[in-house]
Parts: C-alpha cells; structure tokens; sequence
C-alpha cells in the first residue's frame, strides 16, 4: 500500500511575516540521537584503535629490520642497502619481502642497512657496496653473497633457496 504525501500547510518563509521568520526552536534531542551518537562515538573509537595498533606493528616490524646487531645470531640473513628516497631500492625491498614470504618464519632474517643513518652508511662502506644491494650472510656473520640492483622475486627467492642450502651444508 503507498503513503500518501502530506500537502505541507505551513507557509513558506516567504510568505511568513518577518517575526516568525526569525524565530527558532531547539528541540530535545530525542533517544534516536542519543543512540546515534553513541554508535558514531564508538565506530570513531574502533577505528582509531585499529590505526594505533597498525602504526605499533608497523614501527616495531621497521625498529627489529633496522637492528643490524643482528647479523651473526645464528640465523642467515639478507640485508638490504637501503635508500629510504631512492625508487629502485624501494622496488627491490618489495620483491624481497616478496621472496621471502615464500620461506618459514625464522629461516631467514631480513634487515634493513638504510644508508642515510650512521649504522647503515657504515655497513655499506665496510662491503664496499652502494643502496640497490642486497647482502646475503650466514648465521655466523659472514658475507656470503652480494646482489646489485633490482631483482624479482621469483630470481630472489631461488639465490635464497640456494644461499639455505649452502650455508646448511658448511
């Protein structure tokens, strides 16, 4: 069954004299308000605690690839010679965390040696590499390998597989 429409009978603000033109009344906010306002409070606050809890993870996850005292803690590792600014670095940090998505939590690690803080300006002048680099170091802390420029993840994945396989043997 359709409604039908109201025909509304107050007068436009046109036709109205100027004194009631002028004249406003605050309702009280009614319990559908008060809900609303309620749910709109509480979706603001789940929001806002995902965002925060993203920004923690994300924060931590850079702080534990940064710590390049982590080289030679029994675990091979690649580390990345990083230039937060430069395109290729970034396209190959990419196709890394790629690549490594590809292997078990703990059988690699993967740090990041960004060159514009001292830590990482020292770890690519020791190798004697520039950024676009990635270096490939046993559990011992000894540079097995060095990968200049960008690679794909399919290429990166099997020089890891193989980089596993050798340092497992020796």
């Amino acid at each position: 069954m359709r409604r039908q429409k109201r025909k509304n009978t107050r007068p436009s603000k046109k036709t109205r004299p100027a004194h009631q033109q002028e004249s406003t009344t605050l309702e009280a906010p009614t319990r559908r308000d008060f809900l609303a306002t309620v749910r709109n409070g509480v979706i603001a606050a789940a929001v806002v605690g995902v965002a925060g809890w993203y920004l923690v993870a994300e924060v931590r996850a850079t702080i534990q690839e940064g710590d390049l005292t982590r080289i030679g803690n029994g675990t091979p590792t690649i580390v990345q010679i990083h230039d937060p600014q430069c395109p290729k670095c970034v396209a190959l940090q990419k196709e890394t965390r790629d690549a490594l998505s590809n292997f078990e939590d703990g059988e690699l690690q993967y740090l990041v040696a960004n060159i514009r803080t001292v830590e990482g300006k020292m770890l690519a002048t020791a190798h004697r590499v520039a950024h676009v680099t990635l270096l490939l170091f046993d559990g011992q802390g000894r540079k097995r390998n060095t990968l200049t420029g960008p690679n794909s993840s399919r290429y990166l994945t099997e020089v890891f597989r193989n980089h596993l396989g050798a340092w497992s043997g020796s």
